[in-house]
């Protein structure tokens, strides 16, 4: 249990609590313990330290913030409210309701300051791992000596429950080996879950743990103690080569006389009668979502954040009159996030190349041929794998790994999937970088959680995941991905990308770079694959499906993608040869492929009925196109150990399948 002496309550600490107690009894649902239990720390911060402008939350050189334990929304709402963000008190007492800006976690997007989504533990603390990254990135591009125009910090708040998650000890390991010194984090050591007192489930060494990742610890800070948890922050500020972990002991819902210290103030409401009896306690004599002004005033950042805002404009002025090329880049890349001018032309002249080349490549190298061509036009490209470069093949003439003391362009992020995908969304959070991330398909699972909150969040990331299929071969059934592919197709907002050739791969890497909604996952080849799309235009295949080889007496319609495009082509010339009329569909990307029109579909799924999909993965998800008149062949169980060639002829991904399961749906 947490040993720390009770708060003295002051007004604007009691705000806080008070907020928080009565948005979550409004709403009958929330999480007002950890707010309650963190207000001094966070009126530290956000009063004396946090460089922010809550009349432009989307100031470049501000402070970023993470609520990791994201369950205590209460406490970010209420701190922006009090800022004088565009958060009224109206929106918290629509807490946790429908279309409310106040959601019941942190969602990037709905409201005003909140930098990133939050709530699946452990990943705010990655997100903010990754802030601090783009920062140190960004800071080595373009400061120049008397010229700090990215100097910024990363702060951010977690509790028990985001240590006990494996993807904090994945990030906070890195974090700590590329000394990130502008990432401070205030641990809420509480010693209270949901499950009550977390000494039968998590007896950790927290300050040795972080001690052993090179992080610079501060513990048996008491986390009600404005004057003791100031000097812990200045003292992590003083440190500029570590990150920070300060160690708060607190009291959860500190102020709740009744259930304060205990896990019954963790997850619900306190009820009237307790909340009554805590605003006794802690002298806090207003209604309910009423706030002093003399509060307001002392809360108020606005006068604060402009004065933080124009003295940097000032700077970036002086750096602009000093080097125009480099703030100009700056402005494009941070400000407008705009591609470079110069964009329509690379991408032309690569897909260009590309079609001139026609080589016999797998689609891994061929995505490495597009990173070499984009990231010296697309300089804000920032790579990296979770330790399998040589296999992805994700690392270019013109990487450059970032270390302790220098930046770069390229993250080797060691075995750390989950990390990884997280981290790169706090680097597309930031701003001023477009990442990509890459491992083996079947090792999507350990990210998953990171490629859905992508999706969520809408932020660009491409995500190269090579050794797609049983195409991988001998190391068998443990690295052959089967369900995989399908499973990435329904998460919403996730562009899945499967090219069958050279061409299909390059633009799958340009749709990817320009989309700026959402992430996309390149599914890529081992094995190399003929090229194909000879005779089809950039355009169509940009439309993630299009017909290859048509045919106006088409009995049959093949639709296929990635390896088995070529499969396709050759069934098809089989097929002929027996009399029986066929065309050909590739289909790189179904989601794109679905956000066509209606008659584009029409068309490219053709009039007749009979339809075979053919994809070395799970078959069921093929069923939306094919109806129940067609046929699928798949994968629907796992692989075996064996070179590629009989693996594909064991699983029935022969010419001699196709022909026969085509007469079967004709006879």
């Amino acid at each position: 249990m947490s040993v720390c002496l009770p708060p003295k309550f002051t007004p604007l600490t009691n705000a806080i609590r008070a907020l928080a107690m009565d948005a979550v009894q409004q709403a009958n649902s929330g999480h007002p313990g950890a707010p309650m239990g963190m207000a001094e720390i966070a009126e530290v911060l956000w009063r004396r330290h946090l460089r922010h402008n809550p009349a432009n939350p989307a100031w470049p050189d501000r402070d970023r913030f993470v609520l990791s334990n994201g369950h205590g929304s209460m406490l970010i709402y209420a701190l922006l409210h009090l800022s004088g963000y565009d958060v009224t008190i109206d929106d918290l007492k629509k807490f946790r309701q429908l279309h409310a800006r106040t959601p019941g976690h942190p969602e990037f997007g709905y409201t005003p300051g909140v930098e990133t989504t939050t709530g699946p533990l452990g990943q705010g603390i990655t997100n903010a791992v990754g802030f601090a990254l783009a920062e140190k990135v960004l800071a080595a591009e373009f400061n120049r000596p008397g010229h700090s125009i990215v100097d910024h910090y990363t702060y951010t708040f977690l509790g028990d429950g985001c240590l006990m998650e494996g993807v904090s000890h994945e990030a906070c390991s890195l974090a700590g080996t590329l000394g990130l010194g502008k990432l401070i984090a205030f641990w809420d050591d509480n010693g209270i879950s949901i499950d009550g007192h977390v000494e039968g489930w998590f007896t950790d060494d927290t300050p040795k743990r972080f001690e052993a990742y090179g992080w610079h610890v501060i513990a048996n800070v008491d986390g009600h103690d404005a004057e003791a948890i100031e000097k812990a922050l200045l003292a992590a500020r003083a440190e500029t080569g570590k990150p920070s972990l300060i160690c708060c002991k607190t009291i959860i819902g500190a102020g709740s006389p009744g259930k304060q210290g205990s896990h019954d103030c963790h997850g619900a409401p306190l009820g009237k009668d307790e909340i009554a009896a805590a605003r006794a306690y802690i002298g806090w004599n207003h209604p309910p979502f009423e706030i002093p002004d003399d509060v307001y005033a002392a809360w108020n950042g606005k006068v604060r954040g402009a004065a933080f805002e124009e003295n940097w404009q000032r700077r970036f002025a002086l750096y602009q009159a000093e080097f125009p090329e480099l703030a100009a880049e700056f402005e494009r890349r941070v400000m407008q996030r705009q591609l470079p001018a110069t964009w329509e032309a690379t991408k032309a002249a690569y897909l260009q190349a590309c079609r001139d080349k026609a080589e016999n490549i797998a689609t891994r190298k061929a995505s490495q041929n597009a990173i070499a061509a984009l990231v010296p036009a697309v300089p804000e490209i920032f790579g990296g794998s979770a330790d399998l470069a040589g296999s992805n093949l994700t690392f270019v003439k013109g990487s450059k790994g970032v270390t302790r003391t220098e930046g770069g362009n390229y993250c080797y992020y060691g075995v750390r999937e989950f990390g990884m995908t997280a981290i790169a969304n706090g680097i597309a959070l930031h701003g001023g970088l477009i990442p990509y991330t890459a491992t083996f398909l079947v090792f999507s699972d350990y990210a998953r959680n990171g490629i859905r909150m992508a999706a969520l969040m809408k932020q660009r990331q491409i995500m190269v995941y090579t050794h797609d299929s049983i195409g991988l071969g001998e190391d068998g059934p443990t690295h052959q991905p089967v369900e995989h592919i399908p499973s990435m197709r329904i998460i919403p907002n996730l562009d899945v990308w499967r090219p069958a050739d050279a061409t299909e791969t390059a633009i799958a890497w340009i749709s990817g770079v320009e989309r700026q909604d959402g992430p996309s996952l390149l599914a890529l080849s081992r094995q190399n694959l003929p090229t194909v799309t000879q005779n089809v235009t950039d355009a169509d295949i940009a439309k993630g499906g299009y017909v290859l080889a048509e045919n106006a007496d088409a009995q049959i319609t093949l639709i296929a993608t990635g390896s088995e495009v070529k499969l396709a082509l050759d069934a098809q010339a089989a097929l002929a040869g027996e009399g029986i009329a066929a065309r050909v569909v590739s289909m790189p990307c179904t989601n794109v492929f679905d956000r066509q029109s209606d008659d584009y579909k029409a068309a490219v799924l053709g009039a007749c009925k009979k339809r075979i999909a053919i994809e070395a993965a799970h078959p069921d998800f093929w069923r939306k196109y094919v109806g129940l008149h067609g046929a699928v062949i798949g994968i629907d169980r796992f692989g075996e150990s064996a070179p590629a060639g009989q693996l594909f002829d064991l699983f029935g991904f022969t010419v001699g399948n196709v022909v026969a399961t085509a007469k079967s749906l004709l006879s």
